[in-house]
């Protein structure tokens, strides 16, 4: 499997949209788009974010199977929006 098809399938096995998995890792959705459709490379460091936003280690994302469902699952979106802002919010600090 390419990366960027296992970005997409890991993405939609968790519920992200991509415009979500962007934001969450740092990246550009544009950029994601490209690298899931095959039309851009990605590297390890942007790989690491967009493994960091969806809860997988590197090892999990090269793995045959997929990782666990998302260890945030009891929350809803909003909540999850919710956690997500409060947590970037230290970033500006």
């Amino acid at each position: 499997m390419l990366v960027g098809e296992r970005i997409r399938t890991l993405r939609e096995h968790i519920g992200y949209s991509q415009n979500k998995l962007a934001e969450w890792a740092g990246i550009s959705q544009t950029h994601l788009r490209r690298v899931e459709l095959g039309e851009a490379d990605i590297t390890v460091g942007h790989l690491q974010l967009v493994c960091d936003a969806l809860g997988i280690t590197l090892r999990d994302f090269f793995a045959e199977t997929l990782p666990e469902e998302d260890p945030l699952s009891f929350l809803s979106p909003k909540q999850k929006a919710l956690l997500w802002d409060f947590c970037k919010s230290f970033q500006k600090h």
